[in-house]
């Protein structure tokens, strides 16, 4: 007869220590936010459309009639291609584990990554979602690159380019800044990529310009863009998509997503206001491809800033960059006499790098955790600085072994005959009519 009790005070018992534990154990299950989740969903939608329509848009309308169609391809191949490449290898080396340098082979082709496994770096999405959203950053850096190389490079060339380059040097970078490494633990702010991204392709499209040399009558022939509508709406969807760029580095819905996307926008619009201004000024006219570069500089400028500024601060760094970027564009090219086709250094490389000094003067605490010169936190313009030095060097020098190391196997330019008749038929068989 005493046995029942027992039993009755250890079914008691388990019960409560089941009631005790269901709300952890329903915790630990809802640990993915739905609106988080959403959110982040809809920011890589935004992203992926930077690169195809947009920024195959934005380059296509800036070429010769004669070469759309393979500046086209370029985009198109490396995001094909580079989506790959990151669920393979890229996103393993970036993202996991806290070396200094490069990270690990725990997910290797994704491996070992189930329906409810969230990113320890956005630990309220799912991990696969994490993945997909920094996979859109990886494709969109490397093709700004071919924008360098418009009109001369050999299609099979860019593809081994873009293949080795996505995975030898961007991933470096990104793992330093944002996955562990030594960048981000010096104190490195670069919200959504002015090192990572811009800076990175910048620097990269001037060294593959450098080795393939100018396009065959530079300087004397015209090369003025074949369709500038089509770049305006090119630009008009990488401005959009760089809502998703910018506030989806927030990795939530929120306050900071929302201050992000607002800086992102009165950038824009300033850098677009500066260039017009001052062509307007120099020049007598305002034309439309210096307002879509001015809008791409600010946009550029504001990546890095976007998370630790006020939105205010947007329109000062947009105006910077847009002064900055104009003056690299005109004078600095002139002077140099590089031909960078598409302006790929002077608004991507140069805005990165300006909107990721200026984050060390402008940055806020109270929206970002961190302080610039401007509290009192004069220490961060150094670090700033360190990370540019750092990602420009790493950038020049591996570009360019890459390159050299790829001109051994395939001739990295079309011959002559190719670029005069233009890349579309040589390369791919196809041409506009």
């Amino acid at each position: 007869m005493r046995v029942a009790p027992l039993i009755r005070a250890m079914a008691t018992a388990g019960a409560l220590v089941v009631l005790a534990m269901t709300p952890a154990m329903a915790q630990s299950a809802s640990r993915i936010d739905p609106a988080n989740t959403a959110w982040m969903i809809s920011a890589t939608a935004l992203v992926l459309m930077m690169s195809i329509p947009g920024l195959a848009l934005f380059y296509a309308g800036m070429v010769r009639k004669k070469n759309v169609l393979a500046t086209m391809a370029q985009t198109l191949a490396v995001t094909a291609m580079g989506s790959i490449l990151w669920a393979v290898a890229g996103y393993t080396l970036a993202f996991t584990g806290n070396a200094p340098i490069i990270g690990t082979l725990d997910r290797l082709l994704l491996r070992g990554m189930g329906m409810e496994t969230v990113s320890p770096l956005a630990n309220s999405i799912p991990e696969a979602l994490f993945v997909i959203y920094q996979m859109t950053f990886a494709v969109i850096t490397t093709a700004l690159v071919a924008g360098s190389v418009a009109d001369r490079m050999r299609f099979s060339a860019f593809v081994w380019f873009a293949a080795l380059w996505l995975i030898i040097v961007y991933v470096p970078v990104a793992h330093w800044v944002w996955g562990g490494g030594f960048l981000a633990t010096a104190g490195l702010l670069d919200f959504a990529g002015g090192t990572v991204v811009h800076l990175n392709a910048g620097v990269a499209g001037l060294v593959a310009a450098l080795v393939l040399g100018a396009r065959r009558g530079y300087g004397t022939d015209n090369f003025a863009p074949h369709d500038l509508s089509l770049a305006v709406i090119g630009t008009g969807l990488l401005w959009v998509g760089w809502f998703g760029f910018n506030g989806g580095s927030a990795l939530a819905v929120g306050s900071r997503a929302v201050f992000a996307i607002v800086a992102t926008h009165l950038a824009a619009s300033a850098g677009a206001v500066t260039w017009m201004a001052l062509e307007w000024w120099s020049r007598g006219k305002p034309s439309v491809l210096g307002m879509i570069s001015g809008a791409v500089a600010g946009l550029g400028a504001i990546t890095p800033a976007s998370g630790f500024v006020l939105p205010w601060h947007g329109i000062v760094i947009g105006l910077v960059a847009g002064l900055v970027c104009f003056w690299s564009c005109t004078a600095l090219k002139l002077r140099c006499g590089y031909d960078d086709s598409l302006d790929v250094f002077g608004v991507h490389g140069i805005g990165g790098a300006t909107g990721t000094l200026l984050v060390g003067v402008f940055a806020v605490r109270a929206v970002g955790g961190a302080a610039g010169l401007l509290e009192g936190n004069g220490a961060q313009v150094l670090i700033q600085l360190y990370g540019i030095a750092v990602t420009l060097a790493w950038s020049a020098v591996a570009t360019f072994i890459l390159l050299k190391a790829i001109a051994v196997f395939v001739p990295l330019r079309v011959d002559p005959q190719s670029e005069m008749e233009g890349l579309d038929v040589t390369q791919h068989g196809e041409a506009l009519q």
